[in-house]
């Protein structure tokens, strides 16, 4: 039987990134901690990539229901975020449009975004403005008259943003983010702050005005305090993965495979112990456990007041 194990971060140094990933360097972005070339760092796979696992286990580390709909490549990017500056504005394609602009290989990118931290007045940008013409966007896109055509809206700590593929999106200064999304990393830049346009920071403008639904908004979800004393809290939810919020204060919480999907932890706001049959593992904060889905039903242990996030597909 496969037991959990943990994975050695890709980091990228993007020029907005800052320094809450890791202080010791001089500038980092995003943390990649869930991705198929990721290494493993213990455990009998210790020093393989996450694909060469799934190749070799596929259904025992994927699940059932995991390998029915995508194969057994592996499905999902999980990151952290650190938004010390405006990210550009972008858009991403749905599956049909990424076949056919970046190869028959290539997934879409729906993806979901949870505030871990904000600073105050943070904000974020998602969608577009109420009656904004395709005119408008060919007339801007590219350039900073764009910015007049977005939707701005404030974020802080527990919210829930779903971003679907088509949504015109950028993070703003002052966010630690955690995001799961399918595993694509396709982005066509709509504006970039008018940074230039080398070190691979270049404008997609065709690409954009080709994906962009002006429907889709990215609506910010708030944490629903009614119903935060639940342990098990769904954040969000669609046909390529869910995020959950799980909770307690000296209390444990059970999780479930079924053998249908793996299931990904990251402990948010303190140290948290996850515990299985054959198995104890101790996670610090915005550590991350890869929990295969043949793994029989195990806990998630709180010794103090904390939260951690559970996705998987």
């Amino acid at each position: 039987m496969l037991i959990p194990f943990k994975l050695t971060p890709n980091y990228k140094e993007y020029v907005w990134g800052g320094k809450k990933l890791r202080p010791q360097a001089d500038i980092t972005a995003e943390a990649w901690i869930v991705y198929e070339e990721d290494i493993v760092a213990d455990g009998p796979y210790i020093g393989k990539t996450l694909a060469k696992v799934v190749e070799l286990e596929g259904i025992a580390l994927l699940g059932s229901k995991v390998v029915t709909q995508t194969g057994r490549r592996f499905p999902l990017l999980i990151k952290l975020l650190d938004c010390a500056d405006w990210l550009s504005l972008q858009v991403h394609p749905n599956n049909e449009q990424a076949k056919k602009l970046a190869g028959s290989t290539q997934f879409g990118k729906t993806e979901a975004w949870y505030v871990i931290d904000a600073d105050k007045d943070a904000q974020l940008i998602s969608g577009l403005k109420p009656n904004v013409t395709s005119q408008d966007i060919h007339n801007a896109a590219g350039k900073k008259e764009i910015l007049d055509l977005v939707e701005r809206r404030s974020v802080k700590a527990g919210d829930t943003i779903f971003i679907a593929p088509g949504t015109i999106h950028a993070l703003g200064p002052g966010l630690l983010i955690y995001e799961v999304q399918q595993n694509s990393d396709i982005t066509y830049r709509v504006y970039d702050w008018d940074r230039p346009m080398n070190g691979g920071r270049k404008l997609h403008v065709a690409e954009s005005i080709e994906v962009l639904n002006p429907d889709e908004k990215g609506t910010v979800k708030s944490f629903d305090e009614k119903v935060s004393s639940s342990p098990i809290n769904t954040l969000t939810s669609c046909s390529y993965f869910s995020l959950t919020m799980l909770q307690g204060n000296k209390s444990n919480v059970k999780i479930n495979t079924m053998g249908e999907s793996f299931a990904v932890i990251t402990s948010i706001n303190s140290n948290i112990i996850i515990k299985g049959n054959g198995f104890t593992f101790d996670l610090s904060l915005l550590e991350t456990l890869f929990i295969p889905a043949e793994c029989p039903p195990f806990e998630v242990m709180f010794e103090d007041e904390g939260r951690a996030l559970l996705s998987r597909c």
